[in-house]
């Protein structure tokens, strides 16, 4: 089964960015459990020793943004590199 290149990228994207605005708002109601999940995630960085939170409008859009097309770009690729490995 081949995958379209822009609907698989489409759909990326658009996961990506759901994920991006459940994972805001989770941040901001719930700022201590997200920077413990977080914390996890990155191997027990202490996240805090390195910034603040920032919930500003500016910061959201320009990271709501950057995730969404950044993971259009990888749905993209991986996208025609399937089709690729499909045909061997």
């Amino acid at each position: 089964m081949k995958h379209d290149p822009k609907a698989t990228a489409n759909a990326a994207a658009v996961t990506v960015a759901i994920v991006y605005v459940v994972c805001r708002f989770g941040v901001a109601l719930f700022p201590d459990l997200s920077m413990t999940i977080a914390q996890s995630w990155f191997h027990g960085i202490q996240l805090t020793q390195i910034s603040e939170l920032n919930l500003s409008l500016g910061s959201f859009v320009l990271g709501l943004t950057t995730s969404t097309i950044g993971t259009w770009l990888v749905g993209y690729l991986f996208a025609n590199a399937y089709n690729y490995f499909v045909k061997k």
